[in-house]
């Protein structure tokens, strides 16, 4: 089955400014929010939180109908939905696995690692990603995820970040050597140890200083990043147009936020998205994914989605967690100009 993947990451190669979008749902929660990682329960359950199980038959709803590109999971849920359901093989979405959880994800309840300086470490290995075993045999590594995202969080000091990307360096010569593809996700830093007088510049700067060292065959299909407004997003793109520039999706926030946030970084360059907790706290997911990917289409503006989806949600006669009007507010600061 071609992904969708593919072929957009083709069209973009071949033209940078084609209006093709990459949409990504984020179910790789439970790498780093523990027991809150499926999301809230329906209004009314007896527990305020749902199931594992509950979190996994949602990624088979979403991949089933096929309004993403990529769906990104832990390598536990990877296993049980790549490799023994087979659920991508007849699927033009491509799965996806978190590679690495450096230490500013682990967000245990009254834990504080997320106020500590990021340090790079690695729970899952490429051969259990893609194969589920320690060691795959050449013929096995077809069997899981071929993709795989990792993440580094710099902090200015240059102890740490050398670190962090030295395990950056082995992990992309490890995953080169075993055909592994990954795209790059670069945080804005958790815990500076030196002031940052300008942090979009300062993760730009590191962005494209990281990529000069990296040939061709090395380099991450595509980079995920905090979208940090307009001037930034031009910055990065006008420095080298080749990039493929997608963005985090952040808090939840508004619904009007979501889309919002889409709409502009399209807007301003970006050609991907990620959104885990926009898309894993909304009332219906699959609604709610439907319209992101009209907006990333260009089909519907971000008002317009919002008042559609709160349409759809009142004809299903599924609650809404805000009062319409509240949630087609921008509370976004970074967006609160658009109006």
């Amino acid at each position: 089955m071609q992904k969708s993947l593919d072929t957009k990451l083709a069209l973009l190669a071949a033209n940078s400014s084609a209006d093709v979008f990459i949409l990504a749902d984020a179910k790789d929660a439970d790498m780093g929010f523990g027991i809150a990682a499926p999301g809230p329960a329906p209004p009314g359950a007896r527990h305020s939180l749902r199931t594992l199980g509950e979190f996994r038959a949602r990624i088979r709803e979403i991949v089933a109908a096929g309004d993403i590109d990529i769906m990104l999971m832990s390598a536990a849920t990877s296993e049980m939905l790549t490799i023994d359901e087979r659920l991508f093989d007849s699927s033009r979405v491509t799965p996806a696995v978190r590679a690495n959880d450096t230490t500013d994800i682990w967000i245990a309840h009254s834990g504080d690692y997320t106020q500590q300086p990021s340090l790079p470490f690695r729970t899952a290995t490429i051969d259990h990603i893609q194969c589920g075993r320690v060691k795959c045999k050449k013929e096995q590594r077809g069997l899981g995820a071929d993709l795989g995202l990792y993440s580094i969080t710099l902090n200015n000091d240059a102890v740490l970040d050398r670190q962090t990307l030295e395990h950056y360096r082995a992990f992309r010569c490890e995953a080169e050597s075993k055909r592994f593809r990954h795209f790059l996700e670069v945080f804005a830093p958790n815990a500076p140890q030196r002031p940052i007088g300008d942090v979009a510049r300062f993760v730009n700067d590191s962005i494209v200083r990281l990529l000069s060292g990296i040939t061709r065959r090395g380099r991450p299909l595509f980079l995920k990043m905090p979208y940090f407004g307009p001037a930034a997003m031009e910055a990065l793109r006008h420095y080298d147009s080749t990039l493929v520039v997608g963005i985090l999706g952040g808090s939840a926030g508004t619904t009007r936020d979501a889309f919002q946030l889409l709409y502009e970084a399209k807007r301003y360059g970006a050609r991907a998205a990620l959104f885990g907790r926009k898309i894993n706290q909304a009332e219906d997911q699959i609604a709610f994914i439907r319209h992101l990917r009209a907006v990333a289409d260009g089909d519907l503006m971000p008002l317009d989605a919002t008042r559609a989806y709160h349409a759809h949600l009142e004809s299903k006669g599924i609650q809404s967690r805000r009062d319409p009007a509240l949630d087609s507010e921008i509370t976004d600061p970074l967006l609160l100009d658009v109006g």
